[in-house]
């Protein structure tokens, strides 16, 4: 749960829209057109052709090449090439001089190979147009038909980290939550919106998803008994465990790096503190916070040695940092008579935030080690920022055009992503891990 919940204050809303891509999402017994659009560019873009990939199976109705290229093109670092018909997926020898003429810096062709057994073999072969090297002929084998989706993206990070050397995370999932009429849906889907799976349907509202760190388990706040409670519940399985259900609110449960810990914020003894719980319940909470405030919106730094968290114990919504082990509470941000919602990148160099200026509700994002702010959103009723697991996107909720719907946004501002839903206002986004 939010400050702004737990403060009667700002209620903002959120959603995602994706560029140019459209998916279906299964939503009060209709089909919820989703849809991906693009905004903004890289300050490079890299020229680059995907080829058709050869499909020999007629079954095999997902199609690869039209994945990759969404990836890429998504990604704000590449401008898609017309292959103009070049066979870039045969055994034979690539045309440089032809695909430079096309403009293209690297090329990409391959393959999907169904066996007996049902797995299908994704080939993929990257070339070097400008040095006139093949890069890499690899393949990714997936079980069947269903995760050649999924196969896809593996082989978008695997193109994407060998060309800019950083990782993909085109084969990441996200869990967000959506409305329609008077249902609540708890949903994971892949990065882009694509291949949902509906974990949870209420009437009552559901907020605050949280992914544990290996991407098994989800914790989230349902109020199905007129009360917040937190949930864990088992993705593979859907068995869930209520592991905060005490007097007074149960809210905005947050994951320590190992997995094994739960920092959440109860008013069980008052007003809203921060406690720390056994992830999968079991033991009474321990305190972590002492203050005559609301402390809440806990999060874990990625070495878990520190809790970020929102606390009015200045007099006004502000965030502070203490060690996970209890001690000092150290102010961070400052500049703005509101600051909440804090998230730390994966690789613990940035910290997202939502910050009022001049009435409108921002994403902001500070690099700690210079203290320096991005605004890096423009809507004005931004929430609940995450970030990818890169740490070179964040995902946070807006309103548009009477819509809640999601925006991911590269960390420098540059490109943006919107995913949103014709049928239904989506909220509470959360970036999943890297999948292993």
């Amino acid at each position: 749960m939010s400050f702004a919940s737990l403060a009667g204050g700002f209620s903002a809303t959120r959603a995602l829209k994706v560029a140019s891509m459209l998916f279906y999402l299964l939503a009060g017994g209709a089909f919820a057109q989703m849809r991906i659009d693009v905004t903004g560019v890289g300050a490079a873009l890299t020229p680059i052709t995907v080829g058709d990939f050869q499909q020999q199976d007629p079954r095999l109705k997902q199609q690869v090449a039209q994945i990759i290229r969404s990836n890429l093109a998504g990604s704000g670092l590449f401008r898609l090439i017309d292959s103009g018909g070049l066979p870039l997926a045969g055994p034979g020898p690539v045309d440089h001089v032809a695909l430079r003429s096309l403009g293209a810096d690297w090329a990409i062709g391959g393959a999907a190979i169904r066996f007996a057994n049902g797995q299908v073999d994704i080939r993929y072969r990257l070339t070097d147009a400008v040095r006139r090297q093949e890069i890499v002929d690899g393949k990714v084998t997936v079980e069947s038909d269903a995760d050649l989706r999924l196969g896809a993206h593996k082989v978008s990070d695997l193109i994407y980290e060998r060309i800019t050397g950083n990782k993909g995370i085109f084969a990441t999932r996200i869990a967000f939550v959506t409305k329609q009429g008077d249902r609540y849906r708890l949903i994971v889907s892949d990065w882009d919106g694509g291949s949902p799976t509906v974990i949870l349907t209420s009437l009552e509202p559901i907020i605050s998803p949280s992914w544990s760190p290996d991407g098994t388990r989800l914790a989230y706040v349902s109020f199905e008994d007129r009360k917040p409670v937190v949930y864990v519940q088992m993705l593979e399985d859907g068995r869930r465990i209520a592991v905060a259900n005490f007097r007074g609110s149960n809210s905005a449960p947050t994951w320590s790096p190992d997995g094994s810990t739960l920092a959440v914020a109860l008013t069980r003894d008052g007003l809203s503190q921060i406690y720390l719980i056994p992830s999968m319940g079991g033991r009474q909470p321990s305190r972590l916070t002492s203050s005559s405030a609301i402390d809440t919106e806990p999060v874990y730094s990625p070495d878990g040695r520190f809790i970020y968290f929102t606390s009015d114990r200045g007099g006004s919504p502000q965030i502070y940092r203490v060690e996970a082990q209890g001690g000092t509470v150290s102010r961070v941000t400052f500049g703005s008579p509101y600051n909440v919602s804090p998230r730390i990148s994966p690789d613990g160099r940035l910290l997202a935030y939502v910050s009022r200026r001049e009435g409108r509700y921002l994403v902001v994002v500070r690099d700690l080690a210079i203290n320096s702010d991005r605004i890096l959103s423009d809507g004005g009723s931004e929430e609940s920022p995450s970030f990818a697991p890169n740490s070179r996107w964040v995902m946070y909720a807006t309103r548009s055009k009477g819509r809640d719907s999601l925006v991911a946004a590269t960390v420098d501002g540059r490109q943006k992503l919107r995913l949103s839903s014709s049928a239904a206002d989506i909220r509470e986004p959360t970036w999943g891990p890297l999948q292993r």
